[in-house]
């Protein structure tokens, strides 16, 4: 079974850092889909970045040049450091993946794609 969960999420002000991580088990499948997803309250949800098992990494426009996602192989998980922080940074930040498959969609869509997801952790930014 697979089983995401995200940690070290957190409060800053503006400008700070911050790095949040997912540790994934469950799986060995060579091929895969990785990303972060934020929410806000009242907001949908939105693709962040994703990384992908061919190496092909995106980034949502809103957060490029500041935030860079990573993936431990050895220790199966994902990371993306925050640099820059603004308050509409502010969110619910999920971790997902597809397990099967490298990414096939853009940003805007790439949640379809995902099976399985993380509890989220919260990431506030004060200005």
């Amino acid at each position: 079974q697979v089983r995401l969960v995200e940690s070290g999420g957190g409060s800053v002000q503006a400008g700070g850092s911050l790095r949040v991580s997912c540790a994934a088990s469950g799986y060995t499948s060579r091929r895969y889909c990785m990303g972060w997803f934020r929410q806000a309250p009242g907001k949908e949800r939105e693709g962040v970045a994703s990384i992908d098992s061919s190496g092909n990494i995106m980034y949502a426009d809103s957060v490029r040049g500041r935030f860079t996602i990573s993936r431990d192989s050895a220790k199966n998980t994902l990371y993306l450091e925050m640099n820059s922080l603004k308050p509409e940074d502010t969110a619910m930040y999920y971790c997902a993946a597809d397990p099967n498959y490298i990414c096939i969609t853009d940003m805007r869509t790439l949640g379809t794609q995902m099976d399985h997801w993380g509890q989220g952790t919260q990431v506030t930014v004060s200005s």
